[in-house]
């Protein structure tokens, strides 16, 4: 059973589409965290990845403030995540993984903060830039939301 997930914004954005196919799944795993079940992680850039997309997810909906409702979306998750902050180690703990997988530098920072608190790093979909290099994301434990 899963006890501690280091999440991907892929993951954190797919909470606020109302039609995503994953929303569900999400709900479930935030509701366990706030219930003590679960221990989600975010990486530092991967929360402010989030901040952006969210916006302009918001600002495409037409919603009147799209900055603020981001920020209030932010402000809910760290009530559910724990956030890891970026120090020297995890900084190059990504630019190591970034050299080796080639995929995008924040999908590294959800790996590097899985593996400094021991967790599993959860991505919402297996991306085209993941495919080649697939069979080493499963080294790290990579898990995609279809999966649990």
């Amino acid at each position: 059973m899963l006890r501690k997930l280091s999440l991907d914004t892929s993951v954190l954005v797919e909470y606020i589409v109302r039609s995503a196919p994953y929303r569900g799944k999400v709900a479930e795993l935030l509701e366990k965290a706030v219930k003590g079940g679960l221990t989600l992680y975010v990486s530092s850039p991967v929360l402010g990845e989030t901040l952006y997309i969210a916006s302009r997810i918001y600002e495409t909906a037409g919603e009147e403030d799209p900055n603020g409702r981001a920020l209030e979306y932010i402000y809910w998750l760290k009530e559910r995540v724990k956030v890891v902050g970026v120090d020297e180690d995890l900084a190059i703990r990504a630019g190591e993984l970034k050299k080796r997988l080639g995929i995008a530098l924040t999908d590294c920072f959800v790996i590097a903060a899985a593996e400094a608190v021991k967790a599993i790093p959860l991505f919402r979909r297996i991306e085209r830039e993941m495919e080649p290099v697939l069979s080493e994301l499963r080294r790290y434990n990579a898990t995609f939301l279809e999966e649990i």
